[in-house]
């Protein structure tokens, strides 16, 4: 594994079809929308997707959803257990070493070195935190977005007797028209250094942002409603470029085509930072 190049930049475009990009629980699920009306995604729905790609890259991930569990581990206490080295050095209660805790961890388990992890159970003498590199945005659609309300029903019974609902209870399904979402984010080469974050985790990362909605098909967001449009990945050869991530990302300039876009297209959309290394471009 080879050490970390320099400081990495990267944004996202993604586009939503009719579909919920990040449903609200606190609103009954509608698509998370701003004061202003732009819509939202949050970084941690972001995350859960990014670690669902790894996953399906067969990277071991620590925080798994319990839809897509790869191992036989139902909490993170459990999955930490599984760890022998790891359980052997947070259950010594006179010499535990937290850095050597987290250097075990992060070497174990990809999203620990990329993103970081807190590692605090009940029962266990030692508890500590890693910091990782990666650190994502929550998306921002680029146009205020309009949400779209369906009135549905259900065609059966959940339940049989007086108490039960009947076949005919309605309820209600949210959806995005159309939006673009752009997504920020960074890798921090003096955090990489010390959770062991490297260039090979670096292009796994690439890769995965790439093929973010693989496998994640759902009611919300049926096949091919959710695409990466637009990568723009930035190598840097210093651990701290002169032109800071703010800057770059204040590189854009986004035009609307049409006064009410409904295709990728309808968005003119360049970047350019004089003095600055040129991105990859996907």
């Amino acid at each position: 594994m080879s050490e970390l190049k320099g400081k990495i930049d990267f944004t996202l475009f993604i586009s939503a079809t009719n579909a919920n990009p990040n449903g609200d629980p606190l609103n009954g699920n509608r698509p998370r929308i701003n004061m202003d009306g732009y819509g939202e995604i949050s970084d941690v729905c972001i995350k859960r997707k990014i670690r669902n790609r790894l996953q399906d890259r067969n990277q071991k991930i620590f925080v798994q959803s319990d839809d897509k569990t790869d191992d036989s581990y139902t909490s993170l206490k459990d999955r930490a257990d599984s760890c022998e080295e790891l359980k052997k050095e947070m259950s010594n209660k006179k010499s535990a070493n937290r850095d050597v805790c987290a250097a075990i961890a992060c070497n174990e388990w990809f999203d620990v070195r990329a993103f970081g992890q807190v590692f605090a159970f009940k029962g266990i003498p030692v508890s500590f935190g890693v910091r990782g590199p990666v650190s994502i945005h929550q998306a921002v659609s680029l146009s205020p977005i309009d949400i779209v309300s369906m009135q549905i029903t259900k065609s059966v019974n959940s339940e049989s007797g007086k108490e039960s609902k009947a076949s005919d209870t309605m309820g209600m399904k949210h959806r995005v028209g159309f939006a673009v979402y752009k997504v920020m984010g960074s890798v921090n080469v003096q955090l990489a250094e010390k959770t062991g974050f490297s260039q090979e985790d670096a292009e796994e990362l690439k890769e995965a942002l790439k093929t973010l909605f693989e496998n994640d098909a759902s009611s919300a967001r049926p096949e091919g409603s959710m695409e990466v449009r637009r990568i723009y990945w930035w190598q840097h050869d210093e651990k701290t470029p002169a032109i800071s991530s703010g800057k770059i990302q204040r590189g854009f300039t986004i035009k609307e085509r049409t006064s009410h876009p409904k295709e990728f297209e309808d968005y003119d959309i360049s970047w350019n930072v004089e003095g600055c290394k040129e991105p990859e471009v996907f």
